[in-house]
């Protein structure tokens, strides 16, 4: 008989946050601390970037996190843990919005921020697909730029590029922690990429 060559490819490594959360539905109260760490920082720039205002994002990342902790028994499945938690900062940013002094009068559409591509009364046009702006950079350390860029999308734009291109999240888990549909994610973040691309455009144009 021929001898088979070559090995199957090992499975990915589990994410330590995976691997934290497992064991605390285990009931090693030891893995509390090094979970919290997983998250903390990632729990503050989402709601950093999402509410806008230092003081609001610190009470809503600490109120995120006692939050996943009183409800740790409701988790079902630690490997959905991130997409978990950050269904939590969303439910908490939105409770933040609505009563913050901070919060504008209204939200402005892409539309209103960006009327047109050339000037020509125009709407926005929607890129079909590709990659994110600066994709290793999302992926990394927020410049003050993208952080800006960020800042100025709609919040409903904002979220999904968050979710997906910052915290890395599938299109099923974003759609499912913002309650909305995966065609609505996918429309939403080519949009957001559309306008991010634009911004970071005019940055790089200035800089020259």
């Amino acid at each position: 008989m021929e001898q088979l060559t070559g090995t199957a490819n090992p499975a990915a490594p589990e994410a330590p946050e995976v691997a934290w959360a497992r064991r605390l539905v285990a009931g090693d109260d030891t893995a509390f601390t090094p979970f919290v760490e997983s998250f903390q920082a990632k729990i503050f720039q989402y709601t950093w970037l999402m509410c806008g205002q230092r003081e609001d994002a610190e009470e809503v990342a600490q109120e995120t996190l006692m939050r996943v902790f009183e409800s740790f028994d409701q988790l079902r499945d630690p490997a959905q843990v991130k997409a978990w938690v950050f269904r939590i900062a969303k439910n908490y940013c939105l409770m933040k919005r609505r009563r913050s002094v901070f919060a504008p009068p209204r939200e402005l559409s892409l539309d209103e921020l960006h009327p047109s591509a050339e000037g020509d009364g125009h709407p926005l046009q929607v890129a079909d697909g590709g990659e994110a702006p600066d994709a290793a950079v999302l992926r990394g350390e927020l410049s003050e730029q993208l952080e800006a860029a960020l800042r100025a999308l709609p919040d409903t734009y904002r979220s999904v590029v968050l979710l997906r291109d910052v915290e890395e999240l599938s299109t099923a888990e974003t759609a499912s922690i913002l309650d909305i549909s995966e065609d609505n994610v996918k429309q939403r973040l080519h949009r957001g990429r559309l306008a991010l691309r634009r911004e970071l455009a005019k940055y790089l144009e200035a800089t020259r």
